[in-house]
């Protein structure tokens, strides 16, 4: 199945009420080292792309400020049930994060959480938190991702015909995601499944420096 926006609004409405009380306690610990793998500090300003209901805004240092984008208004009714995060100055706000309304460069980071297996353009979704996060900020991101360079067996094909009716593909690569763009990665390592899934750490590169006249 094709994904899209449209889609995603639905299946998320649908998913809203249950995600805490079923998925979360499967994703718990992959959104905690994420967040230990990034590592706030305290001033650091973060956007959540595609904060959900908010599950990871619970491992937020004291200190730091925070914007959490989503598509599914559903969801963020979920996330402003959590607020306030003691400590934290947070924000909450319907958002595509394919194309976000953002300012170029103001955050020191962004979280990535599950949201590259859902959008229906990642490399979009790429593109977007690399604008938005300053040169030689960091970009966490905790997803299910095949190796690069690794075919989706036959088996992970089908499954992939189910999972995406349930908002989510287990068949992309986060190698083809950053060819040609604008940053490094920092650490990899495996997190649920086996290192089905990741916890992977870029940077934005650096801009540099003025020519001299």
């Amino acid at each position: 199945m094709r994904m899209s926006n449209w889609y995603n609004r639905v299946v998320y409405r649908l998913w809203a009420p249950l995600y805490d009380a079923t998925l979360e306690r499967f994703f718990g610990p992959g959104r905690r080292r994420a967040m230990q793998v990034l590592s706030l500090g305290c001033g650091e300003r973060v956007c959540f792309v595609g904060v959900g209901t908010g599950s990871d805004l619970q491992y937020l240092p004291r200190g730091v400020t925070a914007v959490g984008v989503d598509l599914s208004e559903a969801m963020l009714v979920r996330a402003r049930r959590k607020l306030p995060i003691s400590g934290c100055s947070v924000a909450l706000e319907t958002g595509d994060a394919q194309s976000l309304t953002l300012q170029d460069g103001d955050f020191d980071a962004v979280v990535l959480n599950l949201i590259l297996s859902v959008v229906p353009d990642p490399a979009r979704c790429v593109d977007e938190a690399l604008r938005i996060v300053r040169p030689g900020g960091r970009i966490i991101v905790f997803d299910k991702f095949l190796h690069d360079g690794q075919r989706p067996s036959l088996g992970r094909r089908l499954m992939n015909c189910f999972s995406t009716l349930l908002g989510t593909d287990v068949t992309r690569r986060l190698g083809d995601l950053l060819v040609g763009r604008p940053c490094t990665v920092l650490s990899d390592e495996p997190s649920l499944f086996h290192g089905m899934y990741r916890v992977v750490l870029l940077q934005r590169a650096a801009e540099a420096p003025a020519a001299e006249p």
